[in-house]
């Protein structure tokens, strides 16, 4: 059984989750025009053998989308971390922490 350790709710079975994407792609610039740019971003994509980066949505929980390191042969998970970078930095400080103004 496949089981993610989301950093916000804690350990849950991946049918909370939601695969969305290759976490390793980098889009274009939403003002490059360039067909072929976009094409290749969104339709080619490798099929890797092993380590592997992976956007998951964390469906029915906390709604947050995570990057995921997935070995595609063994199934085992790695690191997992939100995908995106204040929420990420906000999991890092302590509760007490407070922001000054």
């Amino acid at each position: 059984m496949l089981r993610l350790d989301c950093p916000v709710c804690g350990l849950r079975d991946h049918d909370e989750f939601t695969y969305l994407e290759d976490g390793s792609i980098t889009y274009p610039k939403l003002t490059n025009e360039n067909q072929d740019d976009w094409f290749d971003a969104v339709y080619l994509r490798e099929n890797p053998r092993g380590r592997h980066v992976e956007k998951w949505h964390h469906t029915f929980g906390c709604r947050t989308v995570l990057l995921v390191e997935r070995d595609t042969l063994t199934h085992v998970i790695g690191k997992i971390k939100p995908a995106h970078p204040k929420i990420a930095a906000a999991l890092k400080q302590p509760a007490t922490a407070k922001k000054r103004s």
